[in-house]
């Protein structure tokens, strides 16, 4: 065991999770990081009793707590069901702490592959492996989603502008009997930070960027994404992206599949 340890300046947002995540992340820091660091860790109990107990603001102060110290680990947690409502006698079920965490945090999640030369790869010649960036706000993770009843009736969208402008109305579908429906949303301030850390890893990586939407369906929603990309290439990245020798390009998420 080394004499000194090395020391951690910054203090490190510790977010326990569920089940197994828990006893697996204390053997880690008890015989591989507290051993060989001296570090300050800020700890969050995001275990789905303790988000119970607190009526979930242990996720909000944990996240508030990530955007002050830059740096967080968090475990798995359980997104309750309602057999999990059941079994843990849950008062509610609680939305999705990374949902949660991530609309607090806003930013983009990138998912990257850890090379390692002397661990074997299921693709052994794989020598560059893909970046996903996934935007991290709204959408399906903060939506709205009800179960219409048996007798049916209408389902409008409405949106009252605050500059007390005229109110649209949007019929969606009319129901005749027991249906589903759910309504999203995201913002062009958020879309913007998206597409900006987006085209600032493939910089730094040195590789080419692409985004994949469904804009032929969501042509107002997926257009938004692929408009807001496209004028930031073309007024912030394009000569940056060509000195680099790598390039954006905008495609059908069915065709990135394919490629």
């Amino acid at each position: 065991m080394p004499a000194d340890k090395i020391q951690v300046k910054t203090p490190i947002v510790d977010m326990d999770g569920d089940e197994m995540t828990r006893i697996i992340w204390k053997l880690i820091k008890d015989k591989l990081i507290f051993p060989y660091l001296d570090i300050k860790l800020d700890y969050y109990d995001l275990g789905i009793e303790n988000r119970d107990f607190t009526n979930d603001k242990v996720t909000v102060d944990s996240a508030l707590a990530t955007k002050k110290y830059g740096v967080a680990v968090k475990c798995a947690t359980i997104t309750p069901d309602e057999a999990r409502v059941k079994e843990f006698g849950l008062k509610k079920m609680w939305m999705s702490p990374n949902g949660t965490i991530r609309n607090i945090l806003g930013g983009t999640i990138f998912r990257e592959p850890i090379v390692i030369n002397n661990i074997p790869r299921i693709i052994p010649h794989w020598e560059k492996p893909i970046v996903i960036g996934r935007h991290a706000f709204g959408d399906q993770y903060q939506c709205t989603n009800i179960v219409t009843p048996d007798c049916g009736g209408d389902l409008t969208l409405t949106f009252n502008p605050s500059d007390g402008g005229k109110k649209i109305e949007i019929p969606v579908y009319h129901f005749d009997g027991k249906g589903c429906s759910l309504v999203m949303y995201n913002t062009a301030k958020s879309i913007l930070g998206f597409a900006k850390a987006s085209f600032k890893m493939a910089l730094s990586r040195n590789m080419p960027l692409y985004l994949a939407t469904k804009n032929t369906i969501l042509k107002k929603y997926d257009g938004l994404f692929k408009d807001i990309f496209q004028n930031m290439y073309e007024g912030e990245y394009k000569e940056k992206f060509k000195q680099a020798g790598i390039w954006y390009e905008h495609r059908l998420i069915d065709d990135m599949w394919h490629r």
